[in-house]
Parts: C-alpha cells; structure tokens; sequence
C-alpha cells in the first residue's frame, strides 16, 4: 500500500507541473491585447484563470516535491497521461465560460476540439474576438505537438519516455529525449512560421495567416471565417493549405529523412507507399463521382477533390466548398472512409492512422497466404517503416486489429448515438467520423445550439481519438486494479 500511495504521490507531483504549465498557456492570448487594445475588456477570461493555477501548480509542486521520483507503476503512465488531458481540457475552458456566452458543455466541447486538433466548433467565428481564435490556435499548437512533448521541450525527465509513448508518440527523432522533443517543436515551429509568410504573400492578412498555418501543420482545422478556406477564393491559399495538411499529417520522422536528404528512406516507407497507392485509387473516383453528378467542370470536380481527399486523410478539417451537404451522398461515402483511414503514424493526424492499415491488409494477406500454401513452414514478415525493414510479428498483427475493430465499434456505436436525434445514419456517421478522427469536416449537426448529449458523444469520442483507444483502456484498467487492491487490503 505505501508503494500505491507513493506512486499516487508523484502523479500529483506531475499534475501540478502540468498544472502551472497550462496556466501559463492560458496567459498567453494576452500578448493580442498588443494588437487588439479593444478587446482588453475580455482579459479578465484569461488573467483570473491563468494566475489562479499558476498558484494551485506552484503549490501542489512545493507540496509534493519530496516526492521520490520512481518510475510510475503498471499502466500509470498511461493514467497519468488522461488525467492530464482531462485537466488541461477543464481549465482551459474556463475562459469560455467567463465571457458567459457558452455553457459548461460547450466550454468543455471547445476546449476538447483545440487541443485533440479536431476543429469542429460551437463558436460563431464571425462575431468572436481575436484574443479567443488565437487561444483556439493555440490549444491546436499545443495539442498538436503533445502535452507531454511540449513539457519535455523546457524540461530534462529522465522519466519521461514511458509518458511519452503512452500520449501516442511512437518515435524518437534522435537517441536522446529531450532533443527529440526540441527537434520536433522547432520542425513544427518552422513550417508554422513558412505557412505563414506563404499565407501573407497569396493575400491573408498576417493575423488569418498566423492562425490557418498553426490549423494547418496541427491538423486542427479551426478558421477565422465561417466559410473556412473557399473565403478567400484563392488557387494560391489552397495550394499551400494543401502542402501544410500533408506535412501536419506526415510521421515526423519522414520530415527528419527530408532535412537529411536521405530520399530513398522516405519512398520505402510502408505509409508513403499507402497514400500514393490510395491517392491513385480515390482521386479519380472522387473526381469522376462529382463531374458525373454535375457538380462541377472536370477541373473544378478534380481541385476539390484533391483538397477533400488531403483535409479527410490528414484529418485537418478544411474546406473549399460551400456546403458538405451539397456533394454528392457517393463522395460524401468516400470522405467518411478516409476520415477513418486519416494520417500518418506519429504525426498530429488523427484516425486509425495509416501505419495501422498498412498492417491489416499485410495481415490478411499473410494469413491468406499461409492458408493457401502445402507446405506449412513457418515464414517472417516484414514491414519498412522509418527507413527500415522490421520483422511484424503475429503479435503486433493481433493487437493491430484489435485496435481497429474496437475503434470500427466506437465509430458505429457513436453514429447511432447521434442518428437517435433524428439524423440520417449518412449525417450521423459523417459527423462521428469527424470527431472520432479528430477530423473536423460537419454537415452541420454540431453547433452552439447542438444538443448536449451530441456534443458530450463528439467529446468523447474526440478523446478516444486523440488519446487512442488502448491508452485509455489502460489507465481504467489501473483504476479497477487499485480499487480492487485497496479493498483486499
């Protein structure tokens, strides 16, 4: 019992860290007021809030210092990593809820949709001010690259790793943690900062510019306009949103391989290989589908369908057409499927990732191999990734598919969920795939005035995609075991 305790100890030892970290994130839009003077009378959002959990975080690291820092037991890692999210979502929604426009559900809502990089919104960007859009990007930012990533940028933890693959990142750029972790934050920061000057130089004004960039490399998919990027009716702006959403929906290792020139690694990567293979198969079928259904000329029906088939499978959530609802049912079939393929592996991209489907189809080959073959000798299997070639185990194979036939379950369970509101099972799962791949596409079934049971769904299942699923299948796991082991003590 004193082991528990102890372990217990030092996972509010880390919340507290955390804790002054997130209040210093929400201090952060103040610096607008510099730009935006008039929009002081909203500071109070940001200022009461930040500075309040600077001191509870101060305190509770002063209080728990003592703690010895151990490695954290059996699936607490993964623990830890869920109540960090679900703390940093609940403050962060507190300014929110001061300007006592948006509830508690659509607070909560909000603040889960920027920092699981979803961009799906209860917010009318129309009438909000600058100081909020810019803390919307910026919980994209920071969700983007990761709590924990963000934490190891500025800190040396040494028992950090274990957190670190528990919050999804699967990779380390370099051997050592921390660089790790600042090489990926200063790529991230890096493209942010080209998107943005290419933004300005095609006509956005430096503030639209700023915000659609961060949207863009996190894959969040949250604008300043309510028309998203057919606003700016630019050939330009949409070329360069489309390079952005498939550097933020690439494994940031490949981005490593491109700074090192080291070219052929790229091209054997088991998911380079995927995307091109399924661009080459969707695209002309998405096109074909809206030129046939006199949507638009050929060259139009190819340019959105290319911007589509980019903003479903890195799951940004952009878009350059009017209305979803106006596109054909067979394209609108085509988008939900990639919304559930979506990005790459260690990318800020949501969904079953295509890592993942790169194993289920090897799987089902090589199992329908094995059946089909006289001679029952026993064979490896071998995937590239990173550069290259692993043996895939029948393990890794398992546990893949578990992986997607749990997150298929969700998927249906939650479109049902929404469908009992009266939408069509189409609406319905179009809006789950959305919030489930951390996506961000609506036909219109989420807003201020959705009901709070669609939108504590989107919630959860926003969660379920971003954290992914086993991560928080462990940490309830660690609750029952303790729970268990306290009663038989």
């Amino acid at each position: 019992m004193t082991e528990l305790l102890k372990s217990y100890k030092l996972i509010v030892y880390y919340l507290g860290v955390f804790m002054l970290m997130i209040g210093g994130i929400i201090l952060l839009p103040i610096l607008m007021l510099i730009f935006y003077p008039y929009e002081y009378k909203y500071a109070y959002c940001f200022i009461i809030p930040g500075i309040v959990f600077l001191l509870i975080g101060y305190l509770t690291i002063y209080f728990f210092n003592g703690v010895k820092k151990d490695n954290l037991l059996k699936n607490q890692d993964s623990l830890l990593v869920v109540l960090i999210w679900i703390m940093t979502i609940l403050i962060s929604s507190i300014p929110f809820m001061l300007t006592g426009k948006y509830n508690f559900t659509q607070s909560v809502f909000e603040a889960t949709s920027g920092y699981s990089t979803t961009g799906l919104t209860v917010v009318d960007v129309s009438e909000c001010p600058h100081i909020f859009l810019f803390y919307r990007s910026l919980m994209l930012f920071v969700g983007g690259i990761g709590l924990v990533l963000i934490l190891t940028c500025a800190l040396s933890d040494r028992y950090g790793l274990r957190l670190y693959n528990a919050e999804g990142h699967t990779d380390k750029l370099l051997p050592n943690l921390v660089k790790s972790a600042r090489l990926i934050f200063s790529i991230y920061l890096g493209y942010i900062i080209i998107g943005t000057l290419a933004f300005y130089s095609f006509g956005m004004n430096l503030f639209d510019a700023l915000n659609h960039s961060i949207a863009c490399l996190s894959t969040g998919g949250f604008s300043t306009q309510v028309d998203s990027i057919l606003h700016y009716h630019s050939l330009g702006i949409d070329i360069v949103t489309m390079i952005l959403m498939i550097l933020g929906g690439t494994n940031f290792m490949i981005h490593l391989f491109i700074f090192k020139r080291q070219f052929k690694k790229i091209m054997h990567h088991c998911e380079v290989k995927f995307l091109l293979i399924i661009s080459i198969i969707m695209l002309p079928i998405m096109s074909f589908i809206l030129y046939f259904n006199n949507y638009a000329s050929m060259f139009e029906s190819i340019e959105v369908s290319i911007f589509q088939f980019l903003s479903c499978i890195s799951t940004t959530g952009f878009q350059n057409v009017s209305s979803i609802n106006s596109l054909p049912h067979a394209f609108i079939i085509s988008m939900i499927f990639l919304m559930l393929v979506g990005g790459g592996l260690g990318s800020t991209a949501g969904a079953i990732k295509q890592y993942r489907m790169v194993v289920l189809f090897k799987g089902i080959y090589y199992n329908c191999k094995e059946r089909l073959l006289t001679n029952k000798s026993v064979t490896s299997h071998f995937i590239e990734k990173n550069g290259q070639k692993i043996e895939l185990t029948k393990e890794e194979i398992k546990n893949n598919v578990n992986y997607v036939v749990i997150y298929v379950f969700i998927f249906l369970l939650g479109s049902f969920v929404i469908s009992l509101f009266g939408y069509s099972l189409e609406e319905s799962m179009f809006e789950f795939a959305s919030s489930l791949g951390t996506v961000g596409l609506s036909v219109g079934i989420i807003g201020y005035n959705a009901h709070p049971v669609i939108l504590w769904t989107s919630i959860l299942g926003m969660l379920f995609g971003r954290l992914e699923i086993f991560v928080i299948f462990d940490s309830f796991s660690r609750i029952l075991s303790d729970v268990r082991r306290k009663k038989d003590e």
